[in-house]
């Protein structure tokens, strides 16, 4: 989990993580390859269909269709919306459209999964599943790690680490309870 106030860097650095952008200086060592989910699933479930929303990404790939359904259903299965296969996407709620969102990015095969602020058009329910998916994909893909930007401090509780940025620099990494104890160091009501 990547927190820290506004304007700090939090996405920028996601984004160079994720080589949306290149860095000024420095190097970086991912693993590859990357899938990143926006903030808004509105920008990343374009589709008129759940499958055929999923499986987009994997036009650019040969793939048999034999295998295309079943990058699609197992992805499907890890955000738990494989009964949702052939609905509309304009039906969704919120939550069921970044899970959309998640799944796609996922039949890819990321072994980086970077969440740009995920929660933030979504309730606290929604939130709270988004993000319980997020940490199951973790546990049964161990060859993923998800790292995720949020302002929300309730959301440490399905973390395994977080980091705090200040000034586009990371000032403190720890456990959830460990960044709670900092948080409240420097005034946050956690």
């Amino acid at each position: 989990m990547l927190l820290g106030p506004n304007g700090c860097g939090k996405s920028t650095l996601l984004k160079v993580l994720g080589g949306l952008l290149e860095p000024d200086s420095g190097l970086l060592d991912t693993d590859q390859p990357s899938g990143f989910v926006f903030q808004n699933p509105d920008h990343q479930v374009v589709m008129p269909t759940v499958a055929a929303d999923v499986a987009f990404g994997l036009g650019r790939y040969k793939m048999r269709e034999a295998q295309v359904s079943e990058a699609v259903r197992s992805s499907l299965r890890l955000v738990n919306l494989e009964d949702f296969m052939y609905r509309a996407t304009h039906t969704l709620s919120g939550g069921q459209r970044q899970r959309v969102a998640i799944a796609g990015v996922l039949a890819e095969n990321p072994k980086l999964l970077l969440l740009d602020e995920l929660t933030t058009f979504l309730d606290r329910e929604d939130q709270f599943g988004v993000l319980e998916v997020v940490r199951n994909i973790a546990s049964e893909r161990r060859d993923v790690t998800a790292i995720w930007v949020t302002h929300r401090f309730e959301e440490l509780q399905f973390a395994d680490a977080a980091s705090y940025m200040e000034d586009g620099r990371v000032v403190f990494t720890g456990t959830p309870e460990e960044t709670k104890a900092y948080m409240r160091g420097l005034g946050a009501p956690v």
